[in-house]
């Protein structure tokens, strides 16, 4: 991911974020433009209130903080997964309307990143994550005083509203301080949240069922944690994005000398709202429907995302049914997929990534074709099928629980690979309108990600284990030669693209 859930882990990742770089590139070119204006504000060289020129200590602090934010809201998506027989209990309700507790609050990362991504491009990174997280950890203390599960619904639809907003920027935040050579390495770091939140929710909400506390303690430690993000927003997370800042050294020098003639390229941008709304809502989906390559991405990445969210409901059927694991331990056998997550981290950084600089550095000064990007993920998707036939035909309660528990490793670490490559091939296949193509991304995978939990325990009731995560091994193999063909095929279908350059551009950025 150039510019990332993220992480989503999509996510993720995602997400999503890195696209902001193409914003960056305009306000660039709007330098150049104007680079015979001594009015026009920029940084000098070496300037130190450039983000990119800040020390490596800090910008890896703002990057492991921007990773916090995003583990924090995919944390809460997942936590209230072991709880659903609570609320089955308390609020008399079906298992499908338990599930929407975590549905509803995946159903908010749909909103959240057309919302986030271009107010933190007009009023900057540090407003919107204040604004956006402390309001999400007031919908928490909602969900913790609710009455009824009609109001925790609600609550938690609204909190996955505002908790996208760092799945849509922390990416953003890392483009932003980080240059093409270190960005690489931090973005692959950064990726881990994104996955790693979805599996730790389970384990504390198990563990607080084993303890048999009320069900209110989940949300009020969602309320601490999230305070404690705020709190770290506040005091310590400045603002990163480059043309506001240089806006505001703008405004400032007007104040100072009372000349009206300094400006920054950032103000001389203007849009009309029907048009800033056209690029928000419309656009994404225009280039969804007119690409063949972004729709058959977008489903693969999909399909993987909503399995992510698909084993919340299957993973009690196996381990808390099948071998009578009490809801603490059930929680922990999630924890193989952020390892597996970290191990795809290693895996990249230490293989994949000097790999793609040693191209760089041959195709230079050309681009390193997109289809490059692939190879990360033509090495994965095959083992991101072999990861739920291995779960399937281990799912026996007569064989060992750690069988079936390892190949989340697996599932994880090929997840995170796919993820990277074809975030990556986004970015660089779509360059000028990656931040749409993105967009409509994170929408559709966010959809799947909150639908797949409301069949998923139906499916493996009436399957059993065995053949249900062996159906969803069979489509992960129909869909595994997505990468391949896009590898073969992608420099034809970019050349008759109407938004996929193929001419010599610059290059992006390693990740």
């Amino acid at each position: 991911m150039v510019d990332s859930p993220r992480a989503s882990t999509q996510t993720a990742s995602t997400t999503i974020q890195l696209e902001q770089s193409n914003k960056e590139d305009a306000y660039t070119a709007l330098d150049n433009k104007f680079n015979s204006d001594p009015f026009l504000v920029r940084f000098d060289e070496g300037d130190s209130a450039n983000p990119k020129n800040w020390s490596f200590a800090k910008k890896w602090y703002l990057t492991l903080a921007a990773g916090l934010l995003v583990l924090n809201a995919t944390f809460s998506s997942s936590a209230p997964s072991t709880l659903v027989p609570t609320f089955m209990e308390e609020f008399e309700i079906s298992q499908e309307v338990g599930t929407l507790t975590v549905s509803l609050f995946v159903c908010g990362y749909c909103v959240g990143p057309l919302l986030w991504g271009p107010l933190s491009e007009q009023y900057g990174r540090r407003p919107i994550f204040i604004l956006s997280f402390f309001i999400y950890m007031c919908f928490q203390i909602g969900c913790a005083l609710s009455q009824n599960i009609v109001s925790i619904l609600i609550f938690r639809f609204l909190g996955g509203t505002f908790a996208a907003a760092p799945l849509a920027n922390s990416g953003a935040l890392i483009s932003d301080i980080w240059d093409a050579k270190g960005r690489g390495t931090a973005l692959a770091v950064f990726t881990v949240a994104p996955f790693a939140g979805p599996g730790i929710g389970p384990v504390v909400s198990g563990y607080l069922v084993l303890a048999g506390v009320s069900w209110r303690w989940l949300f009020w430690i969602l309320t601490i944690f999230a305070g404690v993000c705020w709190l770290q927003i506040v005091f310590t997370i400045p603002e990163t994005y480059s043309p506001v800042l240089l806006a505001k050294r703008a405004k400032e020098i007007r104040k100072r000398t009372g000349d009206e003639r300094y400006h920054a390229a950032f103000e001389s941008q203007s849009m009309t709202f029907s048009q800033r709304m056209e690029s928000i809502l419309a656009r994404p989906f225009k280039v969804l429907f007119r690409e063949p390559m972004l729709i058959a991405i977008t489903l693969y990445m999909s399909f993987v995302y909503g399995c992510i969210y698909l084993l919340f409901e299957a993973y009690p059927v196996v381990f808390t049914k099948g071998h009578n694991l009490n809801a603490g331990v059930s929680g922990l056998v999630f924890l193989p997929l952020p390892i597996g997550g970290f191990l795809a981290v290693a895996t990249y950084i230490l293989f994949f990534n000097p790999s793609y600089e040693r191209k760089a550095q041959e195709c230079a000064p050309n681009p390193v074709p997109p289809e490059f990007r692939l190879r990360v993920a033509m090495v994965s998707a095959p083992f991101f099928a072999i990861s739920f036939f291995w779960f399937a035909w281990t799912s026996f309660p007569s064989v060992s629980i750690w069988a079936p528990m390892m190949s989340g490793a697996l599932l994880g670490w090929s997840i995170c690979l796919i993820f990277l490559a074809l975030f990556n091939y986004i970015i660089d296949a779509y360059l000028a309108v990656a931040a749409s193509a993105l967009a409509a991304n994170t929408v559709v995978r966010s959809l799947f990600g909150a639908g797949f939990p409301l069949f998923a325990t139906q499916m493996y009731d009436r399957l059993g284990p065995e053949w249900a995560s062996t159906l969803l091994g069979f489509i992960a193999l129909i869909m595994m030669p997505i990468p391949f063909v896009l590898s073969r095929y992608g420099p034809i279908l970019r050349l008759k693209s109407k938004y996929a350059p193929s001419g010599p551009l610059p290059s992006s950025s390693p990740a």
